[in-house]
């Protein structure tokens, strides 16, 4: 199967995800990750299910092997309701063992409830929830180890600019207007602007507090999917002088938010609330109708790391949409559970290490 051919199948699903893609593949292949690609069809032959399956071999400490973990991001994608899912998750677990792996993971975008809990918007999927149970019954579990954002926001593109403007908080709108009357411009930036994009990304992390990876898988990233013609960069600017950014991926019905970057510059114009307009207004030219915000918080209060993004992106029109996560099957319990209490150690030092490096990196 080719890039083309795969690329199609994975586009019909109806929710097609950006994890699933050829290209997110290829670049998980430079970066240790080994890449298989299944299919299922039905006795018509039609595809019915699909899964991008990555995987990697790491050293655990405490029992000096390397191990092998199986990662599905972002699916498998099917019908959660086509009785072939018992097939495709009974295939999944088959594969863990026949690969010799300790467990596979798998995210799928099955949504439980749209809105949360106390809030007039919430409406919770029994039907999901349900079908939550029935894949907990089959052998998988949900996992402690999130890989994704359990939640996100979901913006509905099919409106009118005029009705999408409207559906916006109040303060909002005032601050795409403030940042257009105060001058700030968006373009679209080209492969020349990565450098400095990644400067200012790792600049945001260090401000911020969240750990990113090294620039070069960055920079494959990027590159890959433009090259693909599935994202554009976004660039505000002051007066010629760049004050933040963000990247906009698109892939059949779909567009998303996933990386964005800002200096300590001219924050009063407000130029993110215009990056984002700019970017909602080129996923609808993209032909896109749902823009996915990526991320929202586990816990909807005030003392979630992530409120200050809830209602940033809130303001924005996006709805809330939760799923439960990951869920896991562990193809050797024993050392499934020493993996899952080794990792958060392994993880907590390589933060540590990776934050000291961007320091670094800054600078020089």
């Amino acid at each position: 199967m080719n890039k083309q051919e795969w690329n199609q199948i994975v586009a019909r699903f109806p929710q097609p995800s950006l994890l699933q893609t050829w290209e997110w593949g290829e670049v998980k292949s430079r970066h240790g990750w080994t890449v298989d690609h299944k299919i299922w069809q039905n006795d018509a032959g039609e595809v019915v299910a699909a899964a991008l399956l990555l995987a990697r071999e790491q050293v655990i400490p405490i029992i000096r092997k390397k191990v092998k973990i199986l990662y599905c991001p972002k699916g498998p994608l099917l019908d959660w309701d086509n009785p072939m899912r018992v097939q495709v998750l009974q295939d999944l677990q088959q594969y863990a063992i026949d690969q010799g792996a300790i467990y596979i993971k798998m995210d799928p975008d099955l949504v439980v409830a749209k809105g949360f809990e106390g809030t007039a918007s919430f409406m919770p999927d029994p039907h999901a929830i349900n079908m939550v149970r029935r894949i907990e019954k089959s052998g998988w579990m949900l996992s402690y180890q999130q890989i994704q954002f359990k939640n996100t926001f979901w913006i509905d593109l099919k409106p009118s600019e005029a009705d999408l403007l409207a559906n916006m908080k109040q303060k909002t709108r005032y601050n795409i207007r403030l940042a257009e009357r105060k001058g700030v411009q968006v373009r679209q930036a080209g492969i020349d602007d990565l450098e400095m994009i990644y400067a200012m990304y790792a600049e945001t992390a260090l401000r911020d507090g969240f750990i990113i990876r090294p620039k070069g898988y960055y920079m494959d990233v990027w590159r890959t999917f433009m090259e693909a013609g599935m994202a554009t960069p976004l660039l505000a600017e002051v007066e010629g002088q760049t004050v933040g950014g963000l990247f906009l991926f698109h892939f059949s019905s779909r567009s998303w938010y996933i990386y964005g970057m800002s200096r300590d510059l001219h924050r009063e114009m407000m130029p993110n609330y215009l990056l984002q307009w700019e970017a909602i207004k080129l996923s609808k030219q993209k032909g896109c109708d749902t823009y996915d915000l990526w991320g929202a918080p586990d816990n909807f209060n005030e003392t979630d790391r992530m409120w200050g993004v809830y209602k940033f992106k809130e303001g924005l029109g996006g709805k809330v949409v939760q799923t439960k996560g990951a869920f896991d099957y562990p193809a050797s319990r024993f050392k499934y559970k020493i993996v899952q209490n080794v990792l958060p150690r392994i993880l907590a030092v390589t933060r540590s290490i990776r934050r000291k490096q961007i320091q670094n990196e800054l600078s020089e």
